[in-house]
């Protein structure tokens, strides 16, 4: 056993109060592009381009036909080693432990954590909210594909390794863009968008008005009712212990709770494939770094706990 890992399993287990960090490198396990790691494309439009109010603005049809694919896969993924372990660790009575996860996917609800200390900070694939300014309008845990006939997903042509590397330039979405049936792509991937009509998409069933996907887009606020549970966790006690994983922390608001934690006292377990070299050789104060796959590193991570769960049970 490493003295990294070593020194890691005292800590977690003498810690009361702990805080995982999820990001989207923990999904990636279970199969999930990510949107900057891979520079994904989607019919060869960078998908980050498409995660804007502004694209649903433009083309509110190639943006639901983007999310459409997207709940697609995460309903096809199967939570992972990594999302069972938290899971485990929700529902453990001798901690106190919240998840915040930076993903959309739903697979750390499908993988059994208790859904009272599970704060999505992004939102969910499985939320649709209503688009009028009068209407609150929320539908949670939606599931359905399609969600309308038109976003039908053609699996002959949507399912595989659809998001690539970028090699190429990639389509845009701009009020002059014509790309939703001109887009082309040397992948074999590859297929056009269809051009929809607003009905042909998701209506809120109080209103008649447009429903949009329930995720933070890029240059949205995040939800402050869920920022503020997290803020009553944090200030109800200084955490022992903070989980990075799948993640590098360093962008708002994921860098303020490694950041409050570290300045009251509290220690840092990182869990990802992009460690700085100084965290992986032990050079920074109470700092551990553990380079690879989240899935598989963290049931071994956190086995002490399970393992002492058991024998207090048996």
């Amino acid at each position: 056993m490493s003295t990294q890992l070593s020194e890691f399993q005292e800590c977690l287990r003498s810690s009361k109060r702990i805080v995982a960090l999820v990001g989207a490198g923990l999904s990636a396990s279970s199969g999930l592009a990510t949107f900057r790691g891979s520079q994904g494309l989607w019919k060869n439009f960078n998908m980050i381009d498409l995660a804007t109010p502004d694209a649903f603005y433009i083309d509110p049809g190639l943006v639901w036909q983007f999310y459409s694919w997207r709940r697609y896969e995460a309903l096809k993924a199967q939570p992972n080693a990594g999302h069972l372990a938290l899971a485990r660790l929700s529902r453990l009575r001798s901690k106190k432990f919240i998840t915040i996860t930076q993903n959309v996917d739903g697979l750390s609800a499908r993988g059994g954590h208790d859904p009272k200390t599970l704060y999505e900070i992004h939102g969910s694939l499985f939320e649709l909210r209503c688009t009028s300014f009068t209407c609150t309008h929320v539908e949670r845990g939606n599931t359905d594909v399609p969600l309308t006939p038109a976003l039908t997903i053609d699996v002959d042509t949507e399912v595989g390794p659809s998001v690539t590397t970028a090699t190429t330039s990639s389509a845009s979405v701009s009020s002059n863009s014509t790309a939703t049936t001109t887009a082309t792509s040397s992948s074999p991937f590859f297929s056009p968008t269809k051009e929809l009509n607003v009905d042909d998409l998701p209506k809120c069933p109080v209103c008649q008005s447009l429903m949009r996907p329930g995720v933070v887009w890029f240059g949205e606020s995040l939800p402050l009712r869920v920022l503020d549970r997290i803020d009553t966790f944090l200030e109800a006690g200084p955490v022992d212990l903070i989980l990075v994983i799948g993640t590098s922390g360093t962008v708002y608001p994921a860098n303020s709770y490694v950041d409050i934690v570290r300045q009251r006292g509290g220690s840092v377990a990182i869990f990802n494939t992009d460690i700085d070299q100084d965290v992986l050789e032990g050079k920074v104060a109470k700092t551990w770094g553990f380079k690879g796959d989240a899935a598989e590193l963290l049931p071994i991570a956190l086995s002490p706990l399970f393992e002492d769960s058991e024998e207090a049970n048996s």
